[in-house]
């Protein structure tokens, strides 16, 4: 029993940062994501009764004792859907660097859940396979659908999911991710979900962000990025200022960070219309339109401490394929 998915990275333009639920990953606030179409995940999923344990690879190598713990966990929310009880081999492979801020797990969960789901015959809609992809990943829950999408933050498992706001051909958008650093953070977003709640700061990024949620949508079905780019950087701004006043803090910046929003600062000033957004890594994610790419491609390329530029612009979902 076995089959293959392919599953998008998402660039949250409204984010969430903090749960009300761990078990259930359920968030704090709704989020506004773009799904990406070169920072993509792809997974083998192969259900066996010779198989004593599961076994997961990542990029060819043998994933460590806590991601395969945490992908054992997803395997058995699917074994119990589908009333089976056979160990898996994953083999997940990305065309990004993972832990750094590209949201990683986000399309991996989405593309683990869509395999093991179709390998175990389980028949399920959009919304059941976000709320799934959401208890692996919260992200994961936005991975589903392509283009531009709303996840519900909910208050149960049944109502927190996420739904198709646009899709990917709306709007060629481009997010130029300029990768200053690409070792794995030293805390993870889990556990920092778990420290939102000691900021001070907490209630009123939350309720910033319920003031920036209509504009960010109606920016989107708009196209306007005049209208996006200040909402999705003050969100940025807030989420880590969250995570800096926490207690312990979480520093997720390196200096490279800084010096970027600075440079995207000035760029603007003189006519190039690029805005930044930040996950929970040190990389910065440049939006602009596509007619404006090669330029802010250039301006990056110029700085020194870049390490590695990835393009990408609205893409698919999950997409099943035939297993190599």
């Amino acid at each position: 029993m076995r089959a293959q998915a392919d599953a998008g990275a998402n660039i949250a333009f409204i984010k969430y940062w903090g749960v009300r639920d761990e078990a259930l990953n359920l968030p704090l606030n709704d989020s506004i994501s773009m799904t990406l179409d070169a920072a993509r995940t792809t997974t083998a999923v192969e259900f066996s009764p010779r198989l004593a344990d599961d076994v997961l690879t990542i990029n060819d190598k043998p994933a460590s004792e806590a991601a395969l713990r945490r992908v054992s966990r997803h395997l058995d929310l699917v074994r119990e859907r589908a009333g089976v009880t056979w160990r898996a081999r994953v083999r997940s492979r990305n065309t990004f660097p993972m832990g750094a801020g590209v949201a990683s797990s986000a399309a991996a969960f989405a593309a683990l859940t869509a395999a093991a789901a179709a390998a175990l015959r389980l028949e399920l809609d959009g919304a059941e396979l976000s709320r799934l992809a959401r208890r692996g990943s919260g992200s994961a829950a936005r991975s589903v659908y392509g283009g531009y999408v709303w996840w519900h933050a909910g208050t149960d498992d049944t109502s927190s999911f996420a739904e198709l706001l646009a899709p990917p051909e709306h709007w060629d958008v481009r997010d130029v991710v300029a990768v200053v650093a690409t070792a794995e953070k030293a805390v993870s977003s889990a556990e920092g979900h778990r420290l939102a709640h000691t900021s001070p700061f907490l209630r009123a990024r939350l309720a910033q962000t319920q003031r920036l949620l209509p504009c960010v949508r109606e920016a989107v079905l708009r196209r306007e990025l005049a209208l996006l780019g200040p909402c999705i950087e003050a969100d940025a701004l807030a989420m880590h200022f969250v995570m800096m006043s926490s207690r312990p803090p979480l520093f997720y910046w390196a200096p490279e960070t800084l010096a970027l929003i600075k440079a995207v600062h000035l760029w603007r000033e003189a006519g190039l219309a690029v805005y930044f957004t930040i996950d929970a890594g040190p990389n910065v994610h440049l939006i602009c339109e596509a007619a404006d790419v090669e330029q802010v491609i250039a301006r990056v390329q110029a700085l020194e401490y870049v390490r590695e530029i990835i393009v990408a612009g609205p893409g698919p979902g999950i997409v099943l394929q035939e297993p190599a």
